[in-house]
């Protein structure tokens, strides 16, 4: 995976799991995450639980281990390397956090349009 890949892949993460950890958890505190992939030194701030901080940093490792070129959905990886329990708990997130990501879009979408009339 290229490293504009690996780092749009992380910025991701950040979103989905800063929009379901706002909305589901509390007891949120900034975190940095010095990231090395490749030649790439990346350092990202989220502002999560204990638990989704985890989940998080687990999902970040995960990514940085992928030994797949070019790196498939994981949903469709021949070879799954989450752990099953984790692997549950991402796609809640991500379902979760995916709907109010896609309702945000299309809100702003909106707004622009009656904007411009």
């Amino acid at each position: 995976m290229t490293t504009e890949k690996f780092k749009g892949e992380v910025e991701t993460l950040k979103k989905f799991f800063q929009i379901y950890c706002s909305e589901k958890h509390t007891g949120q505190y900034e975190k940095t995450y010095d990231i090395k992939y490749k030649d790439l030194d990346l350092s990202i701030k989220a502002n999560l639980c204990d638990e989704c901080h985890s989940l998080l940093d687990y999902a970040i490792h995960r990514l940085q281990e992928c030994p797949h070129d070019p790196k498939p959905r994981c949903r469709k990886c021949p070879n799954p390397c989450y752990e099953k329990d984790k692997y549950k708990q991402m796609a809640k997130m991500m379902r979760f956090a995916g709907m109010k990501l896609g309702l945000t879009k299309a809100a702003q979408r909106l707004k622009k349009m009656f904007k411009k009339s």
